[in-house]
């Protein structure tokens, strides 16, 4: 008597089946395409910046290749000598990474309340955060800078900072306690009945199984915000100003300096493209975090 045994196959989620059509070597070679003609601009932005004045009125930036003594670092060098664009450039820093932090930070807290803790009006508080997530940050912008000339603060760092941790937040607490709430329950339980409290459940367990969603949150708050330029353009002034007001201030004045102002995108372009490298890996697991049960 023979028992024939058979072998049933694991049902594959969409995304497993996304992820194994897109292994397929002819949809990588389109992709590598597409990737290349996507760098184009960009590829173009660094040679213009790294050419004379001369040079990039007498011919495009892909003479280089062809050229290559055109390339010089004197652009960058003199970008660098600007007061203005070096003190703009350590504003931006100094926006950018407290407001990613404090959003990252408050936004984890929430998070873990909204999905974990039981409070009264805890439904009613995360409906409130869902409603704002529709609110345009045009609608604040003059209700907030009056209210910041009343507090002193209009004009400083302070209040861009404050701008981008008030309208940062709904979107981080959403997406965190999405996120949170996919952890088992009887985990945190066990960590309870170890005598864990929530603050321990909170930094030991919740941020590092978090850490994916986490570091997609920091890479979407921290482009926004060193990209901005509606709410530093109306809450700055000469001295606070970030780098994309300060490059926008330098067109009109220098608007047909190519080799300047090439120079000074490139630079603003290069800390989001480090940032976004340096936390890609987490990006993906948290893309990827629903493809497998």
């Amino acid at each position: 008597m023979t028992v024939e045994l058979s072998i049933v196959k694991p049902k594959r989620t969409p995304m497993q089946k996304v992820m194994r059509f897109l292994n397929n070597s002819v949809v990588n070679v389109v992709l590598a395409i597409v990737a290349i003609f996507w760098l184009v601009p960009t590829l173009g932005l660094l040679l213009t910046s790294l050419r004379s004045a001369g040079d990039n009125a007498a011919s495009g930036w892909w003479n280089v290749f062809t050229k290559p003594a055109e390339l010089t670092l004197d652009n960058y060098a003199n970008l660098l000598s600007n007061p203005t664009i070096t003190g703009s450039f350590w504003n931006t820093v100094v926006i950018a990474v407290p407001s990613t932090a404090l959003v990252v930070l408050l936004g984890a807290l929430a998070g873990y309340a909204f999905a974990w803790l039981d409070f009264k009006g805890r439904d009613w508080l995360l409906i409130a955060v869902i409603v704002m997530l529709a609110v345009p940050i045009q609608v604040a912008l003059i209700p907030l800078a009056r209210l910041f000339g009343q507090l002193g603060i209009f004009g400083s760092v302070l209040g861009v900072i404050l701008f981008h941790v008030a309208f940062g937040l709904p979107f981080a607490i959403f997406l965190l306690r999405n996120f949170f709430s996919q952890f088992p329950q009887e985990l945190l339980e066990a960590a309870r009945v170890d005598g864990a409290s929530e603050w321990a459940i909170f930094f030991r367990m919740i941020l590092p199984l978090g850490l994916p969603a986490i570091a997609s949150l920091a890479i979407f708050q921290f482009l926004w915000t060193w990209n901005d330029m509606l709410v530093a353009l109306i809450f700055t002034n000469a001295r606070s100003m970030p780098l994309t007001v300060a490059i926008q201030s330098q067109l009109r004045q220098y608007g047909s300096n190519i080799d300047v102002l090439s120079a000074g995108a490139f630079l603003s372009m290069i800390v989001p493209l480090f940032v976004f490298f340096a936390f890609q890996r987490y990006f993906v697991q948290a893309l990827l975090a629903g493809s497998q049960k």
